[in-house]
């Protein structure tokens, strides 16, 4: 094993070893730039978060006070509709909303236009500040959207508009409380809007807009872009931001605007026609001083960059052997030569390090004899018992002593006139896909296989490891095992070969332990119910699981048993009381007559 390791040792590639100018400059630059780079990292971090959190707070009561004062004014407006359509209508001409009309042209000044609709849909007065007015018209008014849209529900907004591509125009419609009071449709001047939106400044160059309910641009610092229409790419762009922030939950986000610039970005929607106030400012301008900050720390790096460079030009040189014995361990070690041991007779860090790597080889050398140790137990012993034993420490749990225990045996029918007639490859694939399904069963169930010789497999439950209700255990372990079999033996018999598989399970006491030689080792059981066991899958036909008498009082209506009565078994004097355990298709099985 040493000549090995040597040889393993002369065939690695050593890297070439970089100068110790380079090692000491990249350790001392990470011991420079580490703590400016965590430091001003983390200033910039939270600096960005907290700049991000201001702006979430001024953009967002930019957008909600320009959203609330908005909504004031379309609140008033529909107010003052709303006082016209109180009372129902007569069949007479009504003077005194005639005079009310024309005192709300004077009070809201915003209100271009005022028509009012009886309940029958008709046109009762019209008016206006720059068209003639109209008294008991009479036109009908069932086909105009905003009376159709205020039927739906008690005001309506319409979309809108621009007179003469200038100002934004908009029609109201309230309904009163009755319909016998009818519908006031007024159109609004929305120049109040443009103003609001003018004179909101973030910083030097952010600003507000407004968008309708499809998101077209109704209000904007620079008029150009709102009589561009809907179909306009600034619209889409704006729209775009809008769903960011709604996606966002209302938070400022960060985004193209219609320049093509990034700016972060907060919504406010105003209630009743349902638009959205959206406040910006350029990215470049409103992360400024985050900016400034970062090339303050690119200076301060290579500042001590050059400060790296110049120790580390000192350093060099002076500590070539205890490195050079450290780069050659780590190598020897890594080759897998762990009882090599790096000589540094030093007090310092390198001293230090050449103690952890001495250490290392000695950990990786108990972890490897562990991982042998446990393959070792695995063979047969469940992987959870060769876990168990290892954890322990010692291997007392599989000294001999006697134990109540529960011993199965199963057998694959005709497999002898099988393989006297199969190729090799056959064989050992039917073996392998029946082993597999046994080895599921048994680590499933926390079982221990002692045996697996050819078709023919012994396990034991409650042994070397203790565990409740082992002779249910047991049951339901055969129970799935022989389902699984049965799988595969419907595969097999398609194949043409005539195959079965029989269980047997017996539990009384016996002697367990590991017995065998220093070179091979083996665990079992040894005693009466290890051969009941083996009798009763000798018995056993094809599909069945036969129990015995201990094991079927142990279950204890835990599972169905049949009886079978009692059969003269080889190898004992008196009738032994057999019972058949349910197994699918193959459980349907008939009580024997009595063999004895």
């Amino acid at each position: 094993m040493r000549f090995g390791k040597d040889a393993a040792m002369a065939r690695l590639p050593i890297p070439p070893r970089g100068s110790l100018f380079r090692q000491y400059f990249l350790v001392l630059f990470t011991a420079v730039a580490v703590p400016l780079l965590t430091a001003g990292g983390s200033q910039a971090w939270f600096g960005y978060q907290d700049q991000r959190a201001r702006l979430n707070d001024l953009l967002g009561a930019e957008a909600r006070n320009a959203a609330a004062r908005i909504a004031h004014f379309i609140d008033g407006i529909e107010s003052q509709l709303a006082w016209m359509v109180q009372l129902p209508w007569t069949g007479t001409v009504d003077e005194r909303r005639r005079i009310d009309a024309l005192r709300l042209l004077r009070q809201a000044p915003a209100v271009a236009s005022l028509r009012l609709i009886d309940g029958a849909s008709k046109e009762r007065l019209a008016v206006s500040r720059i068209g003639l007015n109209r008294v008991e018209s009479g036109a009908e008014a069932s086909a105009d959207p905003a009376v159709a849209g205020v039927r739906a529900g008690r005001v309506w907004f319409g979309p809108v508009t621009y007179h003469r591509n200038s100002e934004p125009y908009m029609t109201v419609a309230v309904a009163g409380n009755r319909a016998a009071a009818g519908i006031a449709v007024a159109e609004i001047n929305l120049k109040l809007i443009l103003d609001v939106v003018a004179g909101i400044r973030i910083g030097e160059t952010g600003l507000a807009l407004v968008l309708d309910r499809p998101g077209r641009l109704i209000a904007h610092p620079d008029i150009s872009l709102v009589l561009r229409g809907a179909g306009d790419r600034t619209a889409e762009t704006l729209q775009a931001l809008r769903a960011a922030i709604v996606a966002q939950h209302g938070r400022a986000i960060t985004g193209p605007d219609p320049a093509g610039r990034m700016v972060v970005a907060a919504m406010a929607p105003v209630q009743g026609p349902d638009w959205s106030v959206l406040v910006h400012q350029p990215v470049a301008e409103a992360f400024g001083p985050i900016r400034a900050a970062f090339w303050r720390l690119l200076a301060l790096l290579l500042a001590g960059t050059g400060f790296a460079a110049a120790l580390a030009y000192w350093l060099a040189g002076r500590m070539t052997g205890p490195i050079r014995l450290l780069e050659e361990g780590a190598a020897r070690i890594g080759a897998g030569q762990f009882d090599h041991r790096i000589a540094i007779a030093r007090g310092d860090e390198l001293g230090r390090l050449a103690s952890r790597f001495n250490e290392m080889a000695r950990e990786v050398a108990i972890s490897q004899e562990r991982s042998e140790r446990i393959d070792r137990l695995k063979r047969f012993l469940a992987p959870q018992v060769a876990e168990l034993v290892d954890r322990v420490g010692d291997d007392s749990l599989l000294d001999g002593q006697r134990v109540e225990v529960v011993v199965v045996f199963g057998d694959l029918r005709g497999f002898t006139p099988f393989s006297a007639r199969s190729e090799p490859a056959q064989i050992m694939g039917v073996l392998s896909e029946y082993h597999a399904a046994v080895g599921v069963c048994v680590d499933r169930h926390g079982a221990t296989l002692v045996s697996l010789a050819g078709d023919g497999v012994m396990i034991l439950v409650n042994a070397p490891v203790a565990c409740p209700e082992p002779a249910l255990r047991a049951a339901r372990m055969v129970i799935e095992m022989q389902a699984r079999v049965q799988a595969l033996i419907g595969v097999w018999r398609a194949r043409g070969h005539a195959l079965g598989f029989g269980i047997g399970l017996a539990m009384g006491p016996a002697t367990v332990g590991r017995i065998g030689s220093d070179s091979r080792l083996d665990y079992t059981a040894i005693g009466t119910v290890t051969n009941l066991a083996a009798r009763l899958c000798a018995s056993a036909q094809d599909g069945q699981i036969l129990v015995d008498g201990t094991a079927a009082e142990a279950i204890a209506g835990g599972l169905p048993l049949v009886s079978l009565g009692t059969r003269q078994l080889k190898g004992f004097d008196d009738p032994v009381a057999v019972f058949a355990a349910a197994a699918g298709r193959k459980a349907e099985v008939q009580p024997a007559p009595d063999a004895a």
